[in-house]
């Protein structure tokens, strides 16, 4: 059992490692110098979906994190 946690957690954090490099970038740099910066415009749908399938990986990983770290406390 122990073996399909950790094998779950690797999963989720390889996963988690894709979804985080897939999100845009926030910060507009120095594009908004000048006051072309979208401050106002909202994310994309995609980007919203993407959001929630993070914290869905984030809430998996962590988790499963807990679970590894107290199944080697015990022993």
């Amino acid at each position: 059992m122990a073996y399909f946690i950790t094998g779950i957690q690797v999963i989720s954090g390889i996963v988690l490692t894709v979804l985080i490099l897939l999100h845009s970038a926030k910060g507009e740099g120095l594009g908004g110098i000048g006051g072309s910066a979208s401050l106002f415009s909202g994310p994309s749908q995609a980007e919203a979906g993407l959001d929630k399938l993070t914290w869905a990986m984030v809430a998996i990983f962590m988790f499963t994190s807990a679970l590894v770290g107290w199944r080697i406390v015990q022993f």
